[in-house]
């Protein structure tokens, strides 16, 4: 009889561990399974394009028209899609302390503007060395308080720009969640620099991968120091930008002058505020197959898109 009932009881949970391993996997295909993009959509002039619906995109699958599975944009609401974002900036010796008053006017801006968002806002600085000024908050009050926490690194001979960004990427895949109320976060590393990266440990295609794989989209911040050096009428390009690493995850790059800071972050607020994210189901055949399957995302009325990757790998 204790043989039977010991019997009895081992397979009642051996059954009821299959059944939680089934919910389970259930949950994790689930989400392994669904690919998202970011998406940012302009105009001819180059104007950030809000209030677009599902049936506004297309999308190709390894070349076959597919529908959006999941579809939600950016809006001003505390229950809306939520934005997960790091600044980085750029301390190192060529950054003058005029340059610093202005950012911080500048960025004072940019969160305000974000205030009507569910925004979650961290901020790090690098030169030789990365360091944490405020790790994610949604509090106007600390964010107001991070240029107390600056320290120009005036000795400083290195910029560590891709090690600043892959340490932002870092913070945001273990400290801002996946998913928040079913949605996607926006996510994204603004770095602020002057200059060329230097003397960095991680290479650049290190950290277009880790971006790629956590849904990161990074711009840039060029100022004046670097900027005002011009070929013609355009900036000269910067090593961090012919990287790859900005277009490559559906990023922007924003160039200042001594006179447009504060327009340009608020022109930097809008952009980030004006994607939209899409997701599909791989097909059926494609979700472990381990091969790489381009997606691109097109819009139906002629709008230029920008994708923060190209497309997605089967798992194996």
């Amino acid at each position: 009889m204790f043989r039977f009932l010991a019997f009895l009881f081992l397979a009642l949970v051996a059954n009821s561990a299959a059944v939680m391993a089934q919910k389970s996997d259930d949950v994790v295909r689930v989400n392994t399974d669904l690919v998202s993009f970011e998406v940012s959509v302009t105009d001819k002039d180059g104007n950030p394009v809000k209030n677009l619906q599902p049936n506004d995109f297309k999308v190709f699958e390894d070349g076959k028209v597919r529908n959006p599975d999941f579809f939600q944009p950016i809006m001003k609401s505390d229950t809306g899609r939520p934005l997960s974002i790091v600044f980085t900036l750029d301390v190192s010796g060529s950054m003058t302390p005029e340059e610093l008053g202005k950012l911080e006017r500048a960025m004072q801006i940019f969160f305000d503007r974000l205030a009507g968002y569910d925004s979650y806002i961290a901020v790090t600085a690098f030169g030789m060395n990365v360091m944490t000024l405020q790790s994610f908050t949604n509090r106007p009050d600390k964010l107001g308080k991070i240029f107390n926490k600056l320290e120009r690194d005036a000795d400083g001979l290195s910029t560590h720009a891709y090690d600043a960004v892959d340490d932002a990427i870092r913070m945001i895949v273990k400290k801002s969640p996946p998913k928040v109320r079913e949605k996607f976060p926006k996510r994204a590393v603004i770095v602020v620099t002057d200059g060329f990266p230097v003397g960095d440990v991680v290479s650049p295609k290190t950290v277009i991968e880790r971006a790629h794989q956590s849904e990161t989209s990074v711009f840039s911040v060029i100022l004046p120091s670097f900027s005002r050096f011009q070929m013609g009428s355009k900036p000269l390009l910067t090593p961090l930008e012919a990287s790859g690493l900005i277009d490559l995850t559906g990023g922007k790059t924003f160039y200042a002058t001594d006179k447009n800071f504060e327009d340009l972050f608020k022109s930097l607020a809008e952009e980030i505020t004006s994607s939209y994210a899409i997701a599909i189901y791989p097909g059926e055949t494609n979700r472990d197959d381990g091969k790489f399957h381009q997606v691109k995302i097109e819009s139906t009325r002629g709008y230029l898109i920008k994708q923060n990757r190209s497309g997605y790998k089967g798992q194996p």
